[in-house]
């Protein structure tokens, strides 16, 4: 892990970052499985409808895939602290594939499709992780922040397109789909699998303890330092309202389509415009500022995300909607590569697929809390008003949070003090000698007096 300070260092160049021959193998393998589950995703909605002509069990096939990370997404996010980061990918990217063949066999029950996209996406929370803490082990300084740059919006891309030939794909031959999904793990793990160095696990059997108590950990190092605190709560908070107009896309372009647009293509426009300003925004924002700015200009862009869909209170027409997702998206993307990139630097090695874990269910939950919330609400109030008025008080929010930021000088030493932590969690100045679980624990209690970053949004 590199400790330079964010301050002293030099934008980093696309050309440096896809000159690492690893970043381009997990670049692929992630760009590849990503299309695939999108395509697998619409694919499986309709297969579900076909079968059994039921919305609520069409839109359960596509929920499922959330479900792993709301029920055991940090738990999960542990193993591949235990294990070494390539092997976790690949077995994963394997079971995935063969778990896809299942479900793409003629004739199956929706239940069993069901529990085997259950199954399948079991493996989500322990692969991202490992791909997530492997990524300051092939990238360094300012290079962290542009790869998960990118990564964030080929992912936002990944969806897009994955959706597009899914959709189509699946309305001719949703098995073909399915089929196309396995192939893309397949293809993602030999990538891994030659394509990246083995490395030893972050975790070795001699400092592990129990499974839970290693997740609670996570947890800990979360919420218990300051500066890792004060980056969860802008990353929540912004995905607490950026991912109301896709939620309610489809009810606000019902309610609001008109002239040019029919309902169909009014929806489509509302749902793709954050994506776009997602991918446009993390790589200007990324490209175009140096690393000193890109953190200056994080707690402006965390105000202005939700400030660009306070207009939406006064009842606009789809495609200005469209528009103020846009500019939410491409405020967020401005802001979250940067905090990732300082969690990834301040995280000891042995906690960051935990930290991932956390702070990726937290993602999970606060978005779908934040669909359900404005969906009730929208049964009783006009959509314009509940997201225009939801976002005013995410400007309230963010506000808050930008005035309590931690200093500069108190990021630095997070940064610093990670560079400083052993891969057993330990500081180098330990009074005593310490079990392994002690030693862990000594290490939170001593580094918690200190700030930190977050880095689990990619």
């Amino acid at each position: 892990m590199s400790d330079e300070r964010p301050a002293r260092e030099g934008p980093a160049t696309f050309r440096e970052v896809f000159a690492q021959v690893e970043y381009r193998a997990v670049f692929a393998a992630s760009a590849l499985s990503w299309i695939g589950d999108y395509i697998a995703k619409a694919a499986v909605t309709v297969l579900v409808y076909r079968e059994t002509e039921s919305v609520a069990l069409s839109a359960a096939a596509f929920a499922v895939s959330y479900l792993p990370w709301l029920v055991g997404g940090p738990l999960l996010a542990t193993l591949a602290e235990r294990h070494r980061y390539r092997q976790v990918m690949v077995t994963c990217d394997l079971v995935r594939m063969a778990l896809m063949v299942l479900v793409a066999i003629p004739g199956n029950p929706p239940w069993l499709i069901l529990a085997l996209l259950f199954g399948t996406t079991l493996a989500n929370p322990p692969s991202q992780a490992a791909r997530s803490a492997l990524m300051p082990l092939i990238l360094t300084g300012d290079r962290v922040v542009v790869g998960l740059s990118i990564n964030a919006s080929t992912g936002q891309a990944a969806q897009v397109l994955g959706y597009l030939i899914g959709a189509g794909i699946a309305t001719v031959n949703p098995t073909a789909a399915l089929l196309i999904n396995a192939a893309t793990f397949g293809g993602s793990a030999l990538l891994v699998r030659f394509g990246v160095r083995d490395r030893p696990p972050a975790m070795t059997a001699a400092h592990r303890s129990h499974l839970l108590r290693e997740t609670a950990q996570g947890f800990q190092i979360v919420f218990g330092r300051p500066v890792l605190r004060a980056i969860a709560v802008l990353v929540f908070s912004a995905m607490l309202f950026s991912i109301v107009p896709e939620g309610l896309a489809a009810a606000w372009a019902a309610e609001g389509a008109g002239g040019d647009l029919d309902t169909g293509v009014a929806q489509a426009v509302i749902m793709a415009a954050n994506p776009v300003g997602f991918i446009l925004g993390g790589l200007l924002v990324g490209r175009a500022f140096s690393p000193a700015r890109r953190l200056t200009l994080m707690r402006p862009l965390a105000v202005l995300a939700p400030l660009a869909l306070v207009p939406a209170l006064l009842d606009p027409p789809p495609v200005v909607v469209a528009i103020l997702a846009a500019a939410c998206g491409f405020a967020v993307a401005g802001l979250l590569p940067v905090a990732n990139g300082l969690f990834v630097r301040a995280l000891p090695d042995g906690y960051r697929a935990r930290a991932f874990g956390v702070m990726a269910s937290g993602i999970q939950i606060i978005q779908g809390v934040a669909v359900l919330a404005t969906g009730l609400l929208a049964e009783r109030f006009p959509i314009p008003a509940v997201v225009g008025t939801w976002s005013a008080a995410g400007v309230v929010l963010m506000v808050a949070a930008a005035l309590t930021w931690p200093s500069r000088e108190a990021v630095d030493a997070a940064v610093e003090a990670a560079g400083r932590v052993d891969s057993a969690g330990t500081l180098p100045h330990s009074r005593r000698p310490r079990t392994p679980a002690q030693a862990t624990g000594a290490a939170d209690e001593r580094s918690g007096e200190r700030s930190r970053h977050s880095h689990a949004v990619t």
